[in-house]
């Protein structure tokens, strides 16, 4: 089992704002952070519940303003193909973001209509992978083929595949074995040892600590991880040193 109080944890999928079906609290920063602090996570990337589930303009903007004052809280905007004018061409999108200190993306494909994998989205995909800004997407959003189309074509791209689920190693695993740039987060990974099957066969650089906040139960991934049989060093770079490796990615583009 892990030294818990020697791993910093950071959190890579957590959200402000309310859901319009599910009660999982009031979705302020104050909730969060209020909930970070009780499971001991001392930062969180986050996106906005509007971004997603109403609009991606209106919900990014809105998570600058409510997380401006945050510095525990770090950006992650929802992105749209430019299909429809929403978000701009890519190049404008990604110099608001710079501007706005957004450290990350998030795609919703299947919920907003578009392959991620298709042509309207190969623009948007070419930008994010030059500027080597982080893209993070749920599994059920898209199929293990398509991350794999995807991450081999836009090899500079690092994509954090999310809410995996317990039956996903099979696919899983054949995409992490035949990609560099793919990693999982721990959110819904409760297979019965899969986070130390997978750090010993792909190594533990592959695995980012994300907790689903506030859907689902912060404690899953915090268990999940420190009581683990992997060992100090693995357990510090699953928890928050493989994410600052690739939020560094975009300083170096």
């Amino acid at each position: 089992m892990t030294s818990g109080p020697g791993v910093e944890l950071i959190d890579a999928n957590a959200m402000l704002g309310r859901l319009p079906t599910t009660d999982v609290g009031g979705g302020s920063t104050a909730d969060l952070t209020k909930t970070m602090d009780r499971m001991g996570i001392r930062q969180a990337v986050v996106t906005h519940t509007a971004a997603w589930r109403h609009d991606p303009p209106t919900g990014n903007r809105l998570l600058l303003r409510e997380a401006a004052d945050q510095p525990r809280l770090l950006p992650c905007w929802v992105v749209l193909p430019d299909t429809c004018g929403e978000t701009g061409p890519p190049e404008r999108f990604l110099a608001e973001a710079e501007r706005g200190g957004v450290v990350a993306v998030r795609a919703y494909p299947a919920d907003h209509g578009y392959h991620l994998g298709g042509r309207s989205a190969a623009r948007l995909l070419d930008a994010l992978a030059e500027a080597r800004l982080p893209l993070f997407v749920d599994a059920e959003q898209l199929t293990w083929t398509e991350v794999e189309q995807i991450a081999t074509v836009h090899a500079d791209l690092p994509i954090v595949v999310c809410r995996t689920g317990y039956r996903a190693l099979r696919e899983l695993a054949g995409v992490l074995a035949r990609t560099g740039n793919v990693h999982v987060d721990l959110s819904g990974l409760s297979s019965h040892l899969g986070v130390d099957w997978l750090a010993e066969r792909f190594g533990a650089e592959r695995l980012i600590f994300g907790t689903g906040l506030p859907v689902r139960d912060p404690a899953d991934a915090v268990t999940g991880l420190l009581w683990s049989e992997l060992d100090d060093v693995q357990a510090a770079a699953v928890g928050g040193g493989n994410l600052r490796r690739l939020l560094r990615c975009q300083e170096a583009a």
